[in-house]
Parts: structure tokens; C-alpha cells; sequence
């Protein structure tokens, strides 16, 4: 077995290999593969989900994985007990799952692999609907983020989520499904409340100059230390989101945190590219402007908690849309003959920021 120290390590060689590869095919690509596109061929990026499942689903049981050391004794604690679907969990399809294949006598090692399976196919199907022509690029920036391997080994009941929430706004198109996968990333982690009611919001509320001054903003109360909006929250929210935002920051393992400038930078980009794109150079796409949206509101409501406890949990909320919001335009809209070159710089820049910040900044 792979020693955990090395997990990140392995998995960040490997993304930095297939990215530059990527790049180097996506340089040479001209506008004509924009007048006339045609779904590629996912059976990389389908392999890829596929090994990623199985390299992360079978790590060992480690405090470098943080949450998974609780995970495991949760399990271990109702392996062989009878099953019975329990209502009063907060989660209740993540815990339940969690409860019923403990009490299968299943091996704790399975019940891992098919959460990582959920987020890694999660990601693979809402990139292969988003992206038909560019699924293993999409992917790969998907895979890149910051956020992305923390979710997949430390927070894995938040990750699940997002990743069901993926292919939700993949498949807006088909409404049912949607609703569907809404409800069912719901069902795996309660802090998806916040991105059900930014859905709701943003399919009825549909100008982004609304979310975009909203962020600037939020972004000016978070600078000026203002957090009478984290209180408000808690308010709404249950009582271990209630924890994360009015938690005494003095308190042993709580997660210290102020204005968070890099959070803010890494988060700004889509924004910025975003305000390009819509309001300087007039793109008109209504899937990108839903996507947008919702990431500005997403981002916002993290910024009017930045100093809440965990803030890195409250962001994630919206980091999970990040990548998406990164590229979409670029692969899905016709913007300028070098559009292939562009994104192949943005991929890469994405790609440093999160090598930066894991091998320079921590």
C-alpha cells in the first residue's frame, strides 16, 4: 500500500503530466475546431475517473486524510449492527449509506471507494455533458483546483455533495434530473441548503450585474471586518453549520482565520474573467450567465463570513463551481481565433496557483 504522505503528491505529479500534455495539443488547435465541433472520444477521461476512484478509495486509513480517521471509527463502531434507516441524522443519505453497508459487513475499504466513487464520477459525468468536445480537459482543471483532493480524501461527505450538485447544473436542461441530483446532494451533506436556494435565486433573479455588484460588495463589508452577516446566517442554518460560523475562535482545533487575501485572489478570477466576458465584450450565453450567478452569490456569501470559523469549508461551497465557471466560456462559446491558446495559459495558471499554494505557501 502507498504510504499517505505521498497520496497528494502522486496525484498532483500525475494531473501536472496530463495538464501539460493538454496544453501542448490544445496550442495547436485552430478556430475551425470551433466552427465545427464534435464530441471526443472520453474514454481517457473516463479511465481517469476510474483510476482515481481506485487510487483514492484504497488509501490507508491516515490523519493526513484528517476526516477519514473519524469516518472509520464511525464505520467500525456499526459494522454487524441490524439496519434500520435513521431519520434523525442531519445527512440523510450520506449517513445512512454509511450505516447500512457498516451493517452489511462490508469492509470499511468499499464503503470509501464508492464514495470516491460518487465524487470522481460526479465530476467525470457533469464534465462529459458540460464539455462534450473537451471532457478530459474540462476534467483536468476540474481535478487541478485547489479544493479538489482535500475533497476527495478529508471532507468526502461535502465533496459527494458537490459533485451530485455537478451534474445537477449539468443536466438543467432535462428539469427532473436536475431537481433530482439537487435533491440529492442535499441528501448527502446539509451545507448544500446554501447552493438549493442560490439554484432557486438565480433561476428566478437572472441579471448578473445584481450578483456581481452584490460580491463587490460583500467582498468591501468582509475587508472592513463586518460580520454581522455570519450571525444572521446562523441563524438559518442548523446547528453544526451555526458551529462553523460563531464557533469561539479560541477554542482547541478550531480553524483560525481573518481576511483571507489568497482565498480572495484565487476566487476573483472567474469574477474578473466573468465581468470581461458579459459586460465588456457583450457575451450572450444563458447557461454561462446561470453558472456565473450562481457562483457570484455562492462566493458572496462566503466573503460576508470570511471570519467565521472554517471559512475554508464556507468557501468550498463556492470553489466547488470555480473550475466550471473558469473555462466554460472558453470551450463552449466562439471568442477570438486564439481562444485554445488562452485557456491553455488559464488551465496552467490554475494549475501553479494550487501547486503554489500546496508546496510553496503551506
Amino acid at each position: 500500500m502507498i504510504p499517505a504522505v505521498y497520496y497528494e503528491y502522486i496525484y498532483l505529479f500525475v494531473i501536472t503530466i496530463l495538464t501539460l500534455y493538454q496544453y501542448l495539443q490544445y496550442n495547436q488547435y485552430s478556430w475551425s475546431r470551433l466552427l465545427h465541433p464534435q464530441p471526443s472520444s472520453n474514454t481517457f477521461a473516463a479511465l481517469l475517473a476510474v483510476g482515481l476512484v481506485l487510487f483514492i478509495g484504497f488509501r490507508p486509513v491516515s490523519d493526513l486524510f484528517a476526516d477519514m480517521v473519524g469516518y472509520s471509527r464511525s464505520y467500525q463502531f456499526h459494522e454487524d449492527e441490524p439496519f434500520a434507516f435513521d431519520w434523525s441524522v442531519d445527512n440523510k443519505l450520506f449517513d445512512n449509506l454509511l450505516l447500512w453497508m457498516a451493517s452489511a459487513g462490508l469492509d470499511q475499504t468499499i464503503w470509501f471507494t464508492v464514495i470516491a466513487a460518487i465524487y470522481f464520477g460526479g465530476i467525470y459525468v457533469a464534465c462529459r455533458k458540460m464539455f462534450p468536445q473537451d471532457t478530459l480537459f474540462a476534467m483536468l482543471v476540474y481535478l487541478a483546483a485547489f479544493s479538489t483532493f482535500a475533497a476527495g480524501v478529508n471532507g468526502i461527505k461535502a465533496g459527494a455533495a458537490a459533485s451530485l450538485f455537478l451534474v445537477a447544473l449539468a443536466y438543467r436542461d432535462k428539469k427532473w434530473v436536475s431537481y433530482l441530483f439537487v435533491a440529492l446532494s442535499y441528501g448527502f451533506h446539509h451545507s448544500m441548503q446554501l447552493l438549493v436556494a442560490a439554484y432557486i435565486i438565480v433561476s428566478l433573479v437572472k441579471k448578473p450585474k445584481y450578483y456581481l455588484w452584490l460580491w463587490c460588495v460583500s467582498l468591501l463589508l468582509a475587508a472592513l471586518h463586518i460580520t454581522f452577516f455570519q450571525e444572521l446566517f446562523a441563524g438559518f442554518t442548523d446547528e453544526h453549520g451555526a458551529q462553523y460560523l460563531i464557533a469561539d475562535q479560541s477554542e482547541e482545533g478550531v480553524y483560525l482565520t481573518g481576511f483571507r487575501l489568497d482565498f480572495v485572489i484565487y476566487s476573483a478570477v472567474p469574477v474578473l474573467l466573468g465581468w470581461y466576458w458579459i459586460f465588456k465584450r457583450g457575451l450572450k450565453s444563458e447557461k454561462y450567465n446561470f453558472l456565473y450567478n450562481l457562483y457570484l452569490l455562492a462566493n458572496s456569501v462566503w466573503m460576508l463570513c470570511m471570519h467565521a470559523s472554517y471559512t475554508n469549508r464556507i468557501a468550498y461551497l463556492s470553489w466547488q463551481l470555480l473550475p466550471i465557471v473558469l473555462i466554460y466560456p472558453f470551450l463552449n462559446e466562439r471568442l477570438s481565433p486564439n481562444q485554445y491558446r488562452t485557456v491553455g495559459v488559464v488551465a496552467l495558471g490554475h494549475l501553479a496557483f494550487t501547486l503554489f499554494m500546496v508546496f510553496i505557501y503551506y
